[in-house]
């Protein structure tokens, strides 16, 4: 089967699960015997494992797509600037300033993909499907994200084949928006959606918001979680001399790293735990550099920013030797997630988890038993949780082992990725 996945890239710069996701999840089809090839949209997508994909272009380039959203006159530019604006090297660069994955002030771009043929990027449209057309001619096209489905209409009209659309996090998105766009924004993705022939959600939580929103009839969405290649990580009894509290995901306000940083203050104040380190990797962006100083600053104020440390490097093979040196993880996302692939990553690792019981965080927990979750999400109570967690040994390695034992059993990328195949052969048959 020839799948073609089309992917928003991010520019390499942060940990971007969702990115990490297609990648792992296109290779899982190539080990499966399927041709497959991801295609990046808006950014390059520069991870470790993407080498078979350095030829393929970047369709949609960032740069390009809101200039000529913001300026009109930029909608016919000659050939040559056009090809400047895509080009890797300045996607790169610009996926590392202010703003470069911030939602606030992109209704209008935001529609225009939705709206697809009839939005401002008709020409990245056709440049798209003609690539597919003559130069791919896939079975079957996988959007990463709903935000996606703006180009489904003309994909299936021209190439006369299904299309499916994972959905994860779009929410995060929307929901960002400002207040008088949100609920058109909402209402047109739903309309888009009946050019799609299946939406596959990665936890039961999500697929229960989703279908909500997007009024999706039972017929047009499943459930299949994400899963993980498991040579890529090895279980590795947690680390307790020190005590150390992880973080894995870009390092931002709204993944909850303030809030993780104001528990770990707290928690130096007990006199069991003033050995404790706090130790954070998955980058960041321009937008992100002022919050990230003003944690450092409470550290120092505090006189324990010796005790905190930024890894800055996060291939798998970084993460690999990063869950080594942790005792724990904690991403108190403020408004929890879809699913969060580094969850998987550290329990395969052996590392219990303490998140927040918000978004899938409860399910996931539920479904490894790796770990414990705590209500409200406010840093006094993750303080406490920590605490409870960390002063019981026996329970973080029960953690430790029930976890990794739970994600052979049910977060096999091979086992999904060939559930996944099941899906298209269905919605391939119906269409």
């Amino acid at each position: 089967m020839k799948v073609v996945n089309i992917v928003p890239g991010f520019g390499g710069t942060f940990y971007c699960g969702n990115c990490l996701r297609d990648s792992a999840y296109t290779a899982s089809l190539r080990k499966e015997g399927h041709d497959a090839i991801i295609l990046p949209m808006y950014l390059p997508l520069t991870l470790n494992n993407t080498a078979n994909y350095a030829d393929t272009p970047v369709f949609y380039g960032a740069v390009n797509i809101y200039l000529k959203q913001q300026f009109p006159f930029l909608r016919n530019m000659p050939d040559w600037l056009e090809r400047f604006l895509n080009s890797k090297p300045l996607l790169k660069f610009a996926a590392g300033k202010s703003g470069s994955t911030r939602a606030t002030g992109l209704e209008s771009l935001t529609e225009s993909m939705l709206l697809g043929k009839d939005g401002f990027q008709k020409r990245e449209l056709q440049q798209l499907v003609d690539f597919l057309k003559h130069h791919e001619k896939p079975d079957i096209i996988h959007f990463s994200n709903a935000l996606l489905i703006g180009l489904a209409a003309q994909i299936r009209e021209e190439l006369g084949i299904p299309v499916v659309c994972s959905l994860q996090d779009e929410d995060v998105w929307l929901d960002a928006m400002h207040e008088d766009q949100r609920d058109h924004l909402w209402n047109l993705l739903a309309e888009k959606a009946k050019d799609v022939d299946m939406f596959i959600a990665v936890s039961q939580y999500f697929a229960t918001v989703m279908q909500k929103k997007m009024k999706l009839p039972d017929d047009k969405l499943t459930i299949l979680p994400i899963g993980i290649d498991l040579t890529q990580y090895e279980y590795h009894p947690p680390s307790t001399d020190p005590l150390v509290v992880g973080y894995v995901s870009r390092i931002c306000e709204e993944n909850g790293f303030g809030l993780l940083v104001d528990a770990f203050i707290r928690l130096k104040q007990d006199n069991r735990f003033h050995q404790l380190k706090l130790k954070a990797t998955g980058g960041y962006t321009g937008d992100d550099k002022n919050f990230i100083k003003a944690q450092l600053d409470k550290l120092k104020e505090k006189g324990i920013d010796g005790d905190f440390e930024i890894v800055h490097h996060f291939t798998t093979d970084d993460l690999r030797q990063f869950f080594r040196t942790i005792t724990l993880l904690s991403v108190p996302v403020l408004k929890g997630e879809a699913f969060g692939l580094y969850q998987l990553e550290a329990l395969a690792s052996g590392i219990p988890l303490v998140q927040p019981a918000i978004g899938a965080f409860p399910e996931i927990i539920a479904t490894t038993g790796g770990g414990i979750t705590y209500t409200p999400n406010h840093s006094a109570s993750l303080a406490t949780a920590l605490a409870n967690l960390l002063s019981d040994p026996a329970s973080i390695m029960e953690y430790s082992r029930k976890g990794a034992e739970a994600v052979k059993m049910s977060y096999d990328s091979a086992k999904l990725t060939r559930q996944m195949i099941s899906i298209y052969s269905t919605v391939m048959q119906k269409t």
